[in-house]
């Protein structure tokens, strides 16, 4: 059954099968922060979703899925037109996947299984008939996925809440942040290796491709998505994509 999710908060945990799925398209929605007490793959089919945690944000370009845990708070946000499809895993079920939050490459064969299981209907009998053979592949191909370094650990030092509050725009050279934050170059430089595992500069360009993927998989052509990143030209932009991700945009996209 498929199922499209009004703007209100979904809470899964009001039903009791093993198994919820949603087969959704959204536009422009944000879930605010929340947590349920079941585990959640959230796979997004066309466009690009952000995921905000406590520790970190990661991004599900087209054929990327999230894996978040039970109990972990998190904020979903959709731009423009979002296909995705989400399953609920109870309790249970859980132990049996990954025990913290991941972002994962969907194979195919994760890709075909998904989409019968959040087709189904809410009271199904995920005993019966090809149902548990769905969900042991499913939950098979969720653990062996192969990991995707779409994410951005944030730091949780007082000084950086400016950077912070808006991660849509590209953040400032190390010497301007300094300035801004009222802090030396040093210190940032020694906040951000201790609370993040990287150099300022690593996190800076961590950031950059990140936003590139989500700004590209919105529909923003190359030139708009160099322009907007601070990049001097469309091959340099090219160049820094295929040096971080080891091929280019377009390919990636496909």
């Amino acid at each position: 059954m498929a199922w499209l999710e009004p703007q209100a908060q979904f809470d899964p945990d009001r039903f009791s099968a093993p198994l919820i799925g949603i087969a959704a398209t959204l536009g422009d929605h944000d879930s605010g922060l929340h947590r349920h007490r079941r585990g959640q793959l959230l796979y997004t089919r066309q466009g690009c979703t952000r995921i905000t945690l406590a520790d970190r944000v990661c991004l599900l370009p087209p054929s990327r899925a999230a894996w978040i845990p039970a109990g972990v708070t998190h904020r979903a946000q959709m731009q423009q037109s979002v296909d995705y499809r989400s399953l609920y895993f109870c309790p249970e079920l859980s132990p049996q996947l990954p025990g913290e939050v991941a972002v994962i490459e969907v194979s195919p064969l994760l890709r075909a299984v998904l989409e019968p299981m959040a087709q189904a209907a809410f009271d199904c009998d995920w005993s019966q008939g090809r149902y548990p053979h769905l969900l042991g592949l499913c939950i098979e191909e969720i653990r062996l996925a192969l990991r995707q370094p779409l994410s951005l650990p944030l730091p949780r030092d007082k000084r950086l809440q400016p950077l912070l509050a808006d991660l849509q725009s590209l953040p400032p050279p190390l010497h301007v942040l300094a300035t801004r934050v009222g802090a030396s170059s040093r210190t940032i430089g020694r906040i951000f290796q201790r609370e993040t595992g990287l150099s300022y500069q690593q996190w800076r360009q961590q950031w950059r491709l990140m936003r590139a993927i989500e700004l590209l998989a919105t529909g923003r052509s190359i030139g708009y998505t160099a322009f907007e990143l601070g990049f001097a030209s469309d091959s340099i932009f090219i160049a820094f994509f295929k040096a971080m991700t080891g091929t280019t945009p377009r390919a990636y996209l496909r």
